[in-house]
């Protein structure tokens, strides 16, 4: 990517006509990681939306600063409620600050509830970037990074959980994965089973913490570390994808060739047609199927 031109630093806490919504990263672990834009917005917001209105208090405690504006809770069990009011406050030019517990709202956060409505709603939307959980546990895998996809939590349920690992079996980006301390060891014997034991993988945890560990290594390995830990803090899993499909060989398409010249097909054009589907030599096919009559 090329350099970007910055712009100087702005009061980011000016109301705009008509308010806004600010989404705005929190630390994930260390509160040094807060950026200034994070600073300033909760301390000239209008009202801050926090996940958890005691994780924000501590939050407040450890950068030393103090909300003026109102806070309030937003959360999976009552964003249902509280979108509507806070697009209202919006509305009536208010800046609204959404925050979670860590990391980037809406990313398996509450959020896209409220994004949503207020999109809908056309009033101004606005993100003050910074730490992720995915990102960083990405950066720290090992495993590589130019095309990736984020899976969030698995389902707790074993049959809908390896369900969801059956779609994801063949997926040639690197996934990350959001997982409980408690039900890792179950998470990793899922991935084992249906990805195999030699699938490269990482499990991060306590990121950017004063016990941050990243584990790196095939599923069997990492498996054998969670059975005989007991696993504590925040987990993040990331998982190399499928491995390029082997290529056919051409005696390996022979029977097919066979399947179409039963059906009436000339056998020059049945070679064509399987050569052309199985990515093969059709001179090499050819001389497969007349080597095996």
């Amino acid at each position: 990517m090329s350099h970007p031109d910055f712009e100087p630093a702005a009061d980011v806490g000016t109301v705009h006509p008509g308010g806004r919504l600010v989404l705005a990263a929190t630390p994930i672990g260390n509160a040094a990681d807060a950026s200034a834009r994070l600073v300033s917005l909760l301390q000239t917001s209008d009202i801050v939306a926090a996940e958890d209105t005691r994780r924000l208090q501590r939050l407040l405690r450890a950068l030393e600063i103090r909300v003026p504006g109102r806070i309030i809770s937003y959360h999976e069990h009552n964003e249902a409620s509280r979108t509507a009011e806070l697009l209202e406050q919006v509305q009536d030019g208010k800046t609204i600050l959404m925050v979670t517990d860590a990391g980037m709202p809406s990313v398996s956060d509450p959020g896209y509830r409220l994004v949503e409505a207020a999109i809908a709603g056309g009033v101004t939307v606005t993100m003050a970037p910074g730490p992720s959980a995915v990102l960083t546990a990405l950066a720290l895998s090992g495993l590589p990074t130019d095309r990736f996809c984020f899976e969030g939590f698995l389902p707790r349920k074993t049959g809908e959980r390896n369900s969801r690992l059956a779609e994801l079996a063949d997926e040639r980006r690197t996934m990350v994965f959001f997982e409980a301390p408690h039900r890792l060891e179950v998470m990793l014997r899922s991935l084992h089973q249906m990805f195999g034991p030699d699938r490269p993988a990482a499990v991060a945890r306590e990121l950017t913490k004063r016990y941050e560990q990243v584990l790196r290594g095939p599923l069997a390995e990492l498996l054998a570390w969670a059975e005989s830990t007991e696993v504590r803090g925040e987990i993040a899993v990331v998982v190399g994808g499928a491995p390029p499909a082997a290529p056919a060989k051409p005696e390996d398409r022979v029977a097919a060739v066979a399947t179409l010249t039963d059906q009436g097909i000339r056998l020059k054009d049945a070679v064509a047609a399987v050569a052309e589907e199985s990515r093969i030599s059709k001179r090499e096919l050819y001389a497969a199927v007349i080597a095996a009559r």
